[in-house]
This record gives C-alpha cells, sequence and structure tokens, in this order.
C-alpha cells in the first residue's frame, strides 16, 4: 500500500507539471518507477500513467487542438513507437539517454540565440513524431524532445498543451500494443496502470486551472526550464 500510495502521488505530479509544461513529467517520474517496480515494470507503467494523461490534456484542451500537426506527428510516430517497443529490452539505453540530454540542453540555449525561428513546416513533424516515437519507445518519456518543434509552430497555452498530449497520446497507444506484443503488459504493470488512473487524471485538471493563470512569457520560461532540467537529468543517466 505504501509504494501504491508513493505511486500515485508520483503520478498526480506527473499528470500536474504536464499539464503547465506540456512534458517533463514522464522524465521526472521514470526513476522514480524505476526504485518502485524496476526498469523493465517501469516503462509500460509509465505508458500506461502517460495515456490517462494525456487523454486527460487532449480532452481538457480540445477546443485548441491543431489536427494537422496532429495527423503529421502519428503518421511518424506509430510504426517507430511500435518498433521501439519491440527492441526494449536490447537496446542500450544510456548513451541514447545522454545524447538526448545534450540535445536538450543545445535546444534551449539556440533558442535564446535565435528567439523568433522560422516555424518549421507541417510535414517536418512526420519526421518529429519518428524521431519521439523511437526515442520514447526506448527511453519512456521523450516528451521534452518534441516541444521546441510545437514552440516554433506558435502554438502557446491550450494550443500547445493538448496538441502535444494528443500527438504524444498516438505513440503512447502504439506502445502498448507493441509492449503487449512483447510480453510486456503482465497483470502487474495492468493492475498498477489502472490504480494510477484517478491520481493522474486529477493532476491534469489541477494543471489546467494553474496553465490559465500564466502569461504567455512566464509559459515559455517554464518550458525552458523544464527543457534544462530534462536535458541534466538525462545526462546524468537517470
Amino acid at each position: 500500500m505504501l509504494t501504491l500510495f508513493a505511486a500515485s502521488a508520483a503520478a498526480f505530479a506527473l499528470a500536474l507539471v504536464s499539464a503547465v509544461a506540456g512534458f517533463g513529467g514522464g522524465v521526472l517520474l521514470l526513476p522514480v518507477f524505476t526504485a518502485l517496480f524496476g526498469l523493465h515494470v517501469a516503462i509500460p507503467v509509465l505508458t500506461l500513467a502517460q495515456i490517462a494523461s494525456n487523454a486527460g490534456r487532449t480532452v481538457l484542451n480540445r477546443r485548441d487542438l491543431h489536427w494537422p500537426l496532429i495527423g503529421r506527428f502519428a503518421l511518424g510516430a506509430i510504426p517507430l513507437a511500435a518498433a521501439g517497443a519491440l527492441l526494449l529490452a536490447h537496446a542500450p539505453l544510456a548513451p541514447l539517454k545522454r545524447l538526448l540530454g545534450a540535445f536538450l540542453i543545445a535546444v534551449v540555449i539556440w533558442r535564446r540565440r535565435n528567439p523568433y525561428p522560422k516555424p518549421p513546416p507541417d510535414a517536418a513533424f512526420t519526421a518529429v513524431g519518428a524521431a519521439s516515437g523511437l526515442g520514447s519507445a526506448l527511453l519512456g518519456s521523450v516528451g521534452p524532445m518534441t516541444a521546441p518543434f510545437f514552440l516554433a509552430k506558435g502554438l502557446t497555452h491550450g494550443a500547445y498543451i493538448g496538441t502535444e498530449a494528443a500527438s504524444a497520446l498516438t505513440l503512447h497507444l502504439t506502445k502498448t500494443a507493441a509492449y503487449g506484443a512483447g510480453d510486456l503488459l503482465s497483470a502487474q504493470v495492468l493492475l498498477l496502470g489502472a490504480a494510477l488512473t484517478p491520481a493522474t487524471l486529477a493532476g491534469a485538471w489541477a494543471g489546467k486551472k494553474i496553465v490559465k493563470r500564466i502569461s504567455e512569457q512566464v509559459f515559455v520560461r517554464l518550458i525552458e526550464a523544464g527543457l534544462i532540467l530534462s536535458g541534466m537529468l538525462f545526462l546524468a543517466g537517470f
């Protein structure tokens, strides 16, 4: 019961952070779940928690969704998420995490030097989805990697939160199906995922209330701070 309580509190925090910044909860939660359950249980459990979190953010921001980007993202994310989930047991994760950490910090530096970047074309989100799908399946969460592209597109607040969440939902659902094919969805994983869903939905609702009160400038600064923190955690091997 104490383990479940700790996991529920962490899941609430995941959803709250993600609802405010659009990402980051999974990156921060993976070390907690790994300590509680072990890596090969933690990643599929985290995926189930992220399904609830992203579904909640999608519904709460449904009026602001940018459907063309979601479709382009899914086109790349679905096949690569399936492939990455099937490779999970055999891939060298440590080098991938450090590479992603360096990328996130470099992105923030680049954004500070180029505060008004040219918006990427919609077609570029197929490649973003592919990279995100593969990385998410192997590392549990790479939400920070996609944030700069959605920001560069000019999305903020509900449009950013909801569109990023709906895009991520496509790859998390794909990962879950692939984990099942790879015998990673044990009874323990499914029970934990179901038990954590109420806390995750509550966190998404609370975060939606907070983000309405944040100015656009503060919103972007919070996201950049989250990118730096996520990058440092990846470089440290978490």
